[in-house]
């Protein structure tokens, strides 16, 4: 276990986070009262966000799924969040028994949970980094520890990037991220979009923002920008009800989170 969170890894209960808030939608129970407070509120203007979390969640396990059957071995899951079965590694070795999944998260309360986490299948392994999306160099510093960079390697960023504002430069770090990674190499991505519906999803950002939490969603164009010199898979950039629908989904559609998985070639 790394932890290279710099000096960050304190866990503070007085402010929201957002994997906390994202356990809340999740009906999980590793959260605080003031985590619960602010989904609530957000909930007060989005009463689907609970059935958004979810339709993200089948989108990263079918996301997984689909590339783990393609056979990709090595997965790089930042934003990570807290435990919540199946795990993507559960996903990934379930398909192909030996694959390799480095987690990354900046809550301290996910490193707590990093146990489960890191229960690898025997011939698999997993690893947990305490870091930030921000810092790409210390998150690539771990994942070599773990991760062959000349071999494919899955980049997941579910519902991360959204928490990234322009000042940060989040099209830089994705880059910063992809570029050490070898052709046939993946970005599997989700991100919030105001498209849908811009008045309930504008008061939905202003909890986060008057919480500390800089938020920012994107249109259609905008998210279509992170795969820019990449390969989109079918069926491309969607809104995640329409990325390859399972037939059992409870999604009512219409949920403001576009999502792609894109190959570097």
């Amino acid at each position: 276990m790394t932890d290279a969170d710099d000096g960050s890894g304190i866990l503070d209960t007085t402010k929201p986070h957002p994997a906390r808030m994202y356990d809340y939608y999740l009906n999980g129970k590793d959260h605080y009262p003031v985590d619960a407070a602010a989904a609530q509120q957000v909930l007060s203007f989005y009463p689907q966000g609970r059935l958004a979390a979810q339709a993200n969640r089948r989108f990263m396990n079918r996301a997984v799924r689909l590339l783990a059957q393609h056979g990709v071995k090595q997965f790089l899951d930042i934003g990570t969040g807290i435990p919540t079965e199946p795990n993507l590694h559960q996903i990934a070795q379930g398909i192909v028994p030996g694959a390799r999944v480095v987690y990354v998260d900046n809550d301290p309360i996910v490193l707590r949970h990093a146990e489960a986490l890191l229960s690898s299948g025997p011939e698999g392994r997993t690893e947990y980094v305490q870091a930030d999306v921000r810092s790409p160099d210390v998150i690539l510093r771990g994942a070599r520890n773990v991760l062959d960079f000349d071999e494919p390697i899955a980049l997941s960023l579910v519902a991360l990037l959204h928490f990234v504002s322009d000042e940060h430069d989040p099209r830089g770090l994705v880059r910063s991220l992809l570029d050490p990674l070898p052709s046939g190499s993946h970005l599997v991505l989700s991100h919030g979009t105001a498209d849908l519906d811009p008045e309930a999803m504008e008061r939905v950002m202003e909890v986060y923002r008057n919480n500390g939490v800089m938020a920012q969603l994107r249109s259609e164009a905008e998210v279509a920008t992170f795969f820019d010199g990449l390969e989109l898979l079918e069926p491309g950039l969607r809104l995640v009800d329409d990325w390859h629908p399972e037939a059992a989904s409870t999604a009512a559609g219409g949920t403001p989170l576009y999502v792609g998985v894109g190959r570097k070639v």
